[in-house]
């Protein structure tokens, strides 16, 4: 669809390493701190092998969004990416899905970070804290895209310094006797505890760890050179922030080797405690703070915005969503609505059903994403010449939808059902803004 522009437009503002360091913040490279101790109990102790699992699985699903941005440089995503390759229709219903990830996550990540500061700061309630956080990024994310890329260097800088410390003080407590004594294998593998029941679950896990690699499409509008630049990015910072994962992981999985002990709320710091004592634990768990808190959400806000700016741009959504600021140029009225959003949902809904709403809905939208690479480019254009046509348009995408759909199966009854009910009430909204499906909304002019 094209879009006249004689009113302000997204600003292009983005390089490579801005977007690369974009897929980095909102995958958070120290996010294992907060789960490790959960990770691994379900893994047995071998949290580094369910993150080289995640990045086996997650990248077929890169490898198809990298495919469609080098097609459709445009904001939206799935949203938009499902649009061109399939219908308007089948579109919506995509975009609608990836929207439990993109508007839930933020509150989320707000309800997280709120009950870590109360930990330290009891005496200032949680409420108080996601209102600090979303005023704080509405006023990063509207003011320009470039203000949210020097806040992302910012705090990714902060987080790569916490976690060299805790590698540094780490492999010193191993190596002086501390944890196993030594550099083990234990960690990558146990013998007979290997299984497709454990495969089942790590990938799981894994799979859901990385949720946020996609955000750097929904920015295709604001990079320079969009067409090489946006996939390119996407498997970079995926790759990069696996290696993290891993990395860290095995070092807390050396100093703690005895899974069974952990608590796992706290399992991560209780083992940098180990290492270097209170202040150490103190340190990551305030950096973890500052991570989530304000760059990851800030990341997350500013795809939202973007989804939601895709959608009522295309008239699926109301068009108030798709105003531009003159000034910063970006989508204001967006922002703001995620931010408030953000703030209803984070203090009225707890974190386990917010999780619930996030994995449904992305997991579900990259299923369609691969599938409509694989119906694109390889039945409607017949790109079927050459292996690298056979790998990147169908052996990739179908290998990537079948790992998905694993994941899909197994969630619980209370994700499907809510899962579900988020997708019959955006079959409703499909309905009337289509006339039954018979009409496509017509988009919003911009002159």
């Amino acid at each position: 669809m094209s879009h006249t522009t004689t009113e302000p437009t997204l600003k292009v503002a983005l390089s490579y390493k801005d977007l690369v360091i974009y897929g980095l913040v909102f995958m958070v490279v120290i996010a294992p701190m907060s789960i490790f101790g959960f990770v691994s109990k379900e893994s047995h102790g071998m949290a580094p092998l369910v993150y080289i699992v995640g990045i086996a699985c997650m990248i077929f699903t890169a490898l198809s969004y990298r495919k469609m941005s080098q097609r459709y440089p445009i904001a939206g995503s799935v949203y938009a990416y499902v649009n061109k390759a399939t219908n308007p229709h089948i579109g919506f219903l995509a975009g609608w899905l990836i929207m439990m990830d993109y508007l839930f996550a933020p509150a989320l990540l707000y309800a997280m970070t709120a009950s870590w500061c109360t930990d330290l700061i009891p005496f200032v309630p949680g409420w108080a804290w996601i209102a600090l956080f979303i005023l704080t990024n509405c006023w990063v994310n509207i003011r320009g895209i470039e203000n949210t890329a020097k806040a992302d260097i910012f705090i990714f800088s902060i987080s790569i310094l916490a976690l060299i410390v805790f590698l540094v003080v780490g492999i010193h407590y191993v190596l002086n006797g501390g944890g196993t004594g030594e550099f083990n294998l234990v960690p990558l593998y146990r013998p007979n505890v290997i299984d497709p029941q454990f495969i089942g679950t790590a990938v799981t896990i894994a799979a859901l760890s990385f949720l946020g690699f996609d955000g750097i499409s929904t920015l295709a509008e604001e990079a320079k050179n969009p067409t090489r630049d946006i996939g390119r990015a996407i498997i970079v910072a995926l790759l990069v922030v696996g290696a993290f994962f891993i990395l860290q992981c095995y070092v807390a999985t050396l100093i703690q080797p005895d899974f069974t002990k952990m608590n796992p709320d706290t399992a991560f710091f209780d083992a940098a405690y180990l290492a270097g004592g209170t202040p150490l634990k103190i340190f990551l768990l305030i950096v973890n703070i500052l991570a989530v808190g304000v760059a990851n959400t800030l990341a997350a806000q500013a795809a939202a915005s973007r989804i939601v700016y895709g959608m009522a741009r295309d008239n699926f959504l109301p068009k108030i969503f798709s105003r531009i600021h003159p000034t910063y140029r970006t989508p204001w009225i967006s922002t703001i609505a995620i931010g408030i959003l953000s703030m209803i949902l984070g203090i009225s809904l707890s974190i386990d059903f917010l999780a619930k709403l996030i994995n449904f809905g992305a997991m579900t939208s990259f299923i369609i994403l691969n599938i409509s690479v694989f119906w694109m480019f390889f039945i409607k254009e017949k790109q079927r010449s050459g292996l690298g046509n056979i790998f990147s348009n169908l052996i990739f995408p179908l290998i990537g939808t079948g790992i998905l759909a694993y994941v899909w199966i197994n969630f619980d009854k209370a994700t499907m059902e809510i899962g579900f009910t988020w997708l019959a009430l955006g079959i409703i909204v499909g309905m009337v803004k289509t006339r039954f499906y018979k009409m496509v909304p017509t988009p919003v002019s911009l002159n």
